[in-house]
């Protein structure tokens, strides 16, 4: 069977998608507003002042602390999707060729959201420090990782850990490019992009399917989307919290950047654990970003 170049490409229909939902109104987080506002009710003032000027494991915030406010992002978000999700489902079958391209990137929009939250809680670099709209290779590759342990797969966990380790190690400040663009660890972002690619061209044609019958697809459409993204949020958070870059030990130093090789074992894309879900292609629209 003949298919054309979208088809065949899932990995490059994942990168577009990446990038067309980063620029999206509402999906970039501020670091530093978001941290302020997450952190408001469990820290003071130095702690907090800490933590955005180097990080919350370097000022001290606790495994505890960190967890209450990981679970009011991902409770929020989801809530939030979900409810878009439902409201999106209701025009029916005459809309679907409007509606089903857009929610596919505002969906992939709220999964950015919720990973530059969980992100920057455990630790993580500004994932978008510049003021234009390009993404970086690097920023791009973190992220699709970051999708790849939300989709369960081995392989993104283990190179998530390895850039996490890395960075832990050198003490650094922003996302090794080498390792993320020429090293070792590229290869498993391509891999991971083509793997999310074929699961969201399956599944954007089983949402369309429930989005043909209004109110009915509604149901259908919410229902999914909490049932999948919830899981996947919180998959990401206990990875990114049993990484070194989340220790309360670490304290982030003067160096700016690491240019270093990661060694990558046999790599797999089979399920993290028996917790599986499949990713839901929604349809969502997103509002104004929460500070």
């Amino acid at each position: 069977m003949t298919q054309g170049k979208e088809v065949e490409n899932p990995e490059s229909r994942f990168f577009v998608l990446l990038l067309a939902a980063a620029k999206l109104p509402g999906v970039r987080i501020h670091r530093e507003a978001y941290l302020r506002s997450a952190l408001a009710r469990h820290c003071t003032e130095d702690e907090i002042r800490r933590a955005i000027e180097e990080t919350p494991a370097a000022a001290g915030i606790t495994v505890d602390v960190l967890e209450k406010a990981a679970n009011d992002s991902i409770r929020y978000e989801t809530a939030k999707v979900s409810a878009l999700s439902a409201a999106a489902g209701i025009p029916g079958i005459l809309a679907l060729p409007a509606t089903v391209p857009a929610d596919l990137a505002q969906y992939i929009g709220h999964m950015l959201r919720i990973a530059q939250k969980l992100a920057y809680l455990y630790s993580w670099p500004d994932l978008f420090a510049g003021e234009g709209d390009d993404v970086d290779d690097a920023t791009k590759g973190i992220l699709t990782l970051f999708f790849g342990v939300m989709f369960g797969t081995q392989s993104a966990n283990a190179a998530v850990g390895k850039v996490a380790g890395l960075m832990s190690e050198q003490v650094a400040k922003k996302l090794p490019q080498k390792a993320l663009t020429h090293g070792v660890v590229y290869p498993i972002v391509k891999k991971v992009a083509a793997f999310i690619g074929v699961k969201m061209t399956k599944e954007s044609f089983a949402k369309t399917v429930s989005k043909a019958i209004p109110l009915v697809g509604a149901a259908v459409s919410g229902g999914l989307t909490f049932a999948t993204y919830l899981p996947m949020a919180k998959r990401l958070k206990k990875h990114l919290a049993g990484l070194p870059l989340a220790d309360p030990t670490h304290r982030a130093a003067d160096e700016d950047i690491v240019d270093g090789e990661v060694v990558e074992e046999h790599e797999t894309f089979a399920p993290a654990d028996a917790e599986q879900h499949a990713a839901d292609t929604t349809a969502v629209k997103l509002g104004e970003p929460r500070s």
